[in-house]
């Protein structure tokens, strides 16, 4: 049986191996999608490692915000830029630290899932944008296509049934397109769109696969690092079996992202 599984948020380098190096690609997409003004001003909620924040800079955007709860993350963050547009400090996403109608856009990603009420970190971030801003978010599609999260938790409860109970596909069913539609507009907001974002997730052999699930950082591996060592072998050889490598050795899988937007009334 699985017991006190624990994981952690909190180490910079160990996310980016493990799902960082894919957001860097939705973020670039979810921010062309938004097509903000230039020189918007914009606040980064969940900020993480960087990656959303540094997409926006790409962007052109005038003012950067990145806010998160995880020291680490923040200092992550903020070594990753060293562009004067950008300020980054540790905050919770349910009470910004941030006056009411301060900026064009809110945005977050892959962050909305794990607030215990999100319905009041969405509402936190309708307040801090002016009448006409844009609020956006993005998660990963858990249930489905974020296949590198999929293959582990179809595998580790084939295993072990008791590991359906961490499994993020049926723990954060707010990560669907129609949990989205449905938050977003009960916050008021207007012009409610929503879209799917695919990225390539190319993995050069098993070892680049399985390393990142090690590491703690993370439900998945969180519940890795819970296995003792026989239990966890038997995971490893599972997934190397039945994962779809190509004749080289690398495995070829897909990141999908659903993102949100609208348009504070």
């Amino acid at each position: 049986m699985t017991t006190d599984v624990r994981y952690r948020w909190s180490a910079g380098d160990a996310y980016e191996r493990y799902v960082g190096r894919w957001s860097r690609a939705v973020a670039a997409e979810f921010v062309s999608w938004l097509g903000l003004p230039a020189n918007a001003r914009c606040v980064d909620v969940g900020c993480g490692t960087g990656a959303l924040g540094a997409a926006l800079l790409d962007a052109g955007v005038g003012e950067m915000l990145g806010l998160d709860r995880s020291r680490g993350y923040v200092t992550t963050a903020r070594a990753g830029t060293g562009d004067r547009r950008a300020r980054h400090a540790v905050a919770d996403a349910r009470a910004l630290p941030v006056r009411a109608d301060r900026f064009d856009a809110a945005v977050s990603g892959l962050v909305l899932n794990f607030v215990p009420h999100p319905p009041r970190m969405l509402a936190e971030m309708v307040r801090v944008v002016r009448p006409g801003g844009c609020v956006a978010v993005y998660v990963w599609d858990y249930a489905d296509k974020m296949e590198p999260i999929r293959w582990f938790w179809d595998e580790a409860v084939a295993l072990d049934p008791a590991a359906a109970a961490l499994d993020e596909g049926p723990r954060f069913p707010i990560c669907d397109r129609p949990s989205l539609e449905t938050l977003f507009s009960a916050a008021g907001l207007a012009s409610v769109e929503t879209r799917a974002i695919d990225v390539p997730a190319v993995f050069a052999d098993f070892d680049d696969f399985w390393a990142p699930f090690l590491s703690g950082e993370g439900p998945a591996p969180g519940y890795s690092a819970s296995l003792d060592e026989e239990r966890r072998a038997a995971l490893r050889e599972s997934l190397r079996r039945r994962l779809p490598a190509a004749a080289d050795g690398s495995i070829a899988l897909t990141a999908r992202a659903w993102a949100a937007r609208g348009v504070r009334a």
